[in-house]
């Protein structure tokens, strides 16, 4: 039976996919940002080297976009130089690395969904740093490393939109939201499940794109949210990014393409609406 190993298993990622493994009865070792700091190279390696997983899955990133403008190399740190040396202590123990990355990898000026080979560009220090993880797994791990890129992630636990918007619901607020940035919200639950698959289907190494059907804006997404909270949709208000300016550059258009996913015959996830609907997230709080 597989062996996995979860980096970063207290993130929202990480809690989906140990909990899904555990549940499921394989073998999972987790281990969260107290348990090991990928900035310490010797630490990767020697945990990865005492262990023996058959694969390694690393949810572990800095994840402040804004923050990662004014402190790059910090966030390189952990995106990109400790992805490679986790990709290296893969190597040296046989162990596939299963890398998640990022929509924020794109420009966002695109006009249809980007495919899997599309060029990246990012716009911002926190997609520069994930792009550098991703080519670090694909460059150590050619016939081993899988890169997932997902979008507008979004759990019961942790920060994230979702829950920002049920909190606001529920304390009254009528929020205003951007409506000229467009992606696709993905529970992570249904990434978790994807990752699982994608390891034993035996599609090729390389990017994968992993998110729920159809897209919509940041301001779509706070109104189904009210939706599904039975609150009136109309307290939300659309606005312009133009009226919330941030540190970080953020993509206007960062839907991903799903063309390789079917080419490796796996199947499609589902509707991002129908997902929200049934994650459970909202009824968490």
């Amino acid at each position: 039976m597989t062996r996995w190993m979860i980096i970063g298993a207290s993130g929202m990622l990480g809690t989906e996919l140990t909990a899904r493994l555990r549940a499921e009865g394989r073998p999972v070792l987790a281990f969260g940002r107290q348990e090991l700091d990928l900035r310490d190279t010797s630490a990767v390696r020697r945990l990865v080297t005492s262990h023996g997983p058959d694969v390694v899955v690393n949810c572990a990133a800095w994840n402040a976009v804004d923050e990662a403008e004014t402190r790059e190399d910090e966030a390189l740190a952990v995106n990109g130089t400790g992805v490679r040396a986790l990709a290296e202590a893969c190597g040296r123990a046989g162990a596939r690395m299963i890398q998640p990355s990022s929509d924020y990898v794109f420009d966002g000026t695109a006009l249809d969904p980007y495919p899997e080979d599309a060029r990246p560009c990012p716009v911002n220090a926190y997609g520069r740093t994930k792009l550098a993880g991703e080519r670090a797994v694909l460059e150590v791990l050619p016939r081993g490393g899988y890169v997932v890129r997902t979008a507008w992630l979004y759990a019961a636990t942790g920060h994230n939109f979702v829950r920002t918007m049920a909190r606001l619901e529920r304390e009254g607020a009528a929020p205003d939201v951007v409506g000229d940035q467009f992606g696709q919200p993905t529970w992570a639950g249904d990434l978790a499940a994807r990752i699982v698959d994608l390891a034993g289907s035996g599609a090729p190494p390389g990017v994968h794109h992993a998110t729920n059907s159809g897209h919509t804006s940041w301001y779509g997404l706070a109104r189904e949210v009210f939706t599904l909270l039975g609150a009136d949709p109309a307290r939300v208000t659309e606005v312009s990014s133009k009226d919330f300016p941030r540190p970080a550059s953020r993509p206007a258009y960062s839907v991903l393409g799903h063309d390789g996913r079917r080419a490796a015959g796996l199947p499609p996830m589902r509707h991002w609406r129908e997902a929200l609907r049934e994650s459970r997230v909202l009824a968490a709080g």
